[in-house]
């Protein structure tokens, strides 16, 4: 019975904590231009605020002089 109990407490604290870390893709960005990473990461935080995006995840950026690369939004 203690065993059933355990199991039943796991399953349940497993799929609040599974459901904490969902988010809803609503689309993706991109950024050119940048000179610094701190400056790409600006520039794609303005553009997430924008969207009305509570997140973003920068997928790729690259270059030397100038950055460019994407990102994806969450709601």
């Amino acid at each position: 019975m203690k065993n059933i109990k355990t199991f039943a407490a796991v399953l349940a604290l497993t799929s609040l904590s599974f459901g904490t870390f969902a988010a809803e893709q609503i689309g993706t960005v991109s950024v050119s231009g940048a000179k610094t990473l701190s400056g790409f990461e600006s520039q794609v935080a303005a553009k997430a605020q924008a969207a009305g995006a509570s997140s973003y995840r920068i997928v790729s950026a690259t270059g030397d002089n100038q950055l460019r690369g994407t990102a994806v939004l969450y709601k």
